[in-house]
């Protein structure tokens, strides 16, 4: 198809073209994750600036190819894969924090570099947790990350966006500047209205904080899954703790509740108090308080890369009733599939539920938790776990846990705003440039 439409990109544009017979192409064509591996791009552009990134389009809505644009390249739906265009924006790495605590970020930022940044500087953001994720990609899908209760998500710290619509204009919004596109950004997730090239972020003091870690050593889990779903949605807000079950076939399930707190004492106490009620011996271990961002990455933080893995995952509002509960881990044990198995349950409350259903594009405000279901992509046991536990949810989805098996995605990623989104989608991208499967 390229022989059909060859590339005659603007003279000005200074990226990267990369077509299938040239060195390079192979690795800058592949995703984080398996996601999307298998995917062939007719071109990959990588971008070094906004003219890129409008020629890019330009090629793109000339010829008709279908386009996906890659920050980070960790979507676990496989969107920042193509067989057509790919845009790849991750040569915008610019970082530039200014005396207001605000930071502008390029967006092929990815995590670690900006925590990095900012740590230099005595300043963080309540952001997600894998160093290579890309910063774009988190803030316009939500972002929950370690400092979430106590600071909201990451895109309620937006404070304006950059973006390079279908037409190839590029637009500067922020509440005043096209709200309902800034509103958008908040949380609907990427690559639906335009490329943002980059963001503009409220950041907050780095607070010192102490990595807790309650090691569960017997007992019954699910009395220390009751106790977690009854208490850590309602902790202290400088309290996040996330429940990681691990199970593999044959095998007994192994029990850790891990995360940080800004209060180490109080933490503790807390956790000392959830072993108690759950009747299960257990291991605490709480550290010497350090600046965030080393306990971030010093942490057993459970929201890594999935790699050749599958997730799938809801919210919940209530907790899993006891019988459930009891066959979930029987079923994280079940058959002889041979690979580890995992069950997160991560708190919300706090700051993210402070914040109204319709104040961002972000819908899911009354949420208790999120439940993950990570395997082998070859294990049957994701599905099964899943649709166990799944008449019990809110039916909601995480916009940056995309799920393809959805029955009813608009519902389960933007619930009741998504009438006001698709407005916006007509606004912006009338011919639906930007499209994918469960796009809006």
């Amino acid at each position: 198809m390229i022989d059909r439409y060859p590339l005659r990109l603007p003279g000005d544009f200074d990226g990267e073209v990369l077509t299938r017979d040239q060195a390079g192409y192979d690795s800058a064509r592949r995703p984080v994750g398996s996601a999307g591996a298998a995917r062939r791009p007719l071109v990959v552009l990588r971008c070094r600036s906004v003219r890129d990134v409008a020629a890019a389009l330009g090629y793109a809505r000339d010829t008709g190819i279908a386009l996906a644009v890659r920050g980070g390249g960790h979507c676990f739906a496989g969107r920042s894969s193509t067989d057509g265009i790919l845009i790849d924006v991750s040569g915008l790495r610019g970082v530039d924090l200014s005396d207001d605590g605000t930071v502008t970020v390029g967006a092929g930022v990815r995590l670690g570099q900006l925590y990095g940044a900012l740590h230099s500087r005595g300043r963080t953001l309540p952001a997600g947790c894998g160093a290579t994720v890309g910063v774009a990609g988190l803030v316009l899908g939500g972002g929950i990350g370690l400092l979430g209760r106590l600071h909201g998500l990451t895109c309620d710290r937006l404070v304006a966006a950059t973006v390079v619509l279908a037409d190839g204009s590029v637009i500067d919004c922020d509440e005043h500047r096209d709200p309902e596109l800034f509103w958008a950004l908040r949380g609907a997730g990427g690559g639906q209205f335009g490329v943002v090239t980059s963001l503009r972020l409220a950041t907050v003091t780095e607070p010192l904080t102490a990595r807790v870690v309650l090691t569960c050593l017997d007992g019954d889990p699910a009395r220390v899954v009751a106790s977690w779903q009854a208490s850590a949605p309602d902790a202290p807000d400088d309290i996040s703790t996330a429940l990681e079950l691990t199970g593999e076939p044959g095998r007994g399930v192994r029990v850790v509740v891990s995360g940080i707190a800004v209060d180490a004492a109080r933490a503790g106490a807390w956790l000392r108090d959830l072993a108690r009620d759950s009747g299960a011996g257990a291991r605490l271990s709480v550290a010497d308080p350090v600046p965030f961002t080393l306990a971030k990455w010093a942490s057993a933080d459970p929201r890594q890369d999935v790699g050749d893995g599958r997730l799938r995952s809801e919210y919940f509002a209530r907790p899993l009733p006891p019988d459930v509960v009891t066959d979930l881990l029987a079923l994280l044990t079940s058959g002889d599939a041979g690979h580890h198995r995992r069950l997160t349950f991560t708190p919300m409350g706090g700051a993210y539920n402070r914040v109204g259903p319709a104040d961002t594009a972000f819908v899911h405000r009354r949420e208790r938790y999120l439940l993950e279901h990570v395997g082998h992509r070859g294990d049957p046991w994701v599905d099964a776990s899943w649709t166990l536990a799944h008449p019990h949810s809110s039916h909601r989805v995480y916009p940056n846990f995309p799920d393809p098996l959805l029955d009813r995605p608009a519902d389960a990623y933007w619930g009741t705003n998504h009438a006001r989104l698709a407005v916006v989608k007509q606004s912006y991208d009338p011919q639906h440039l930007f499209g994918f499967p469960q796009s809006l």
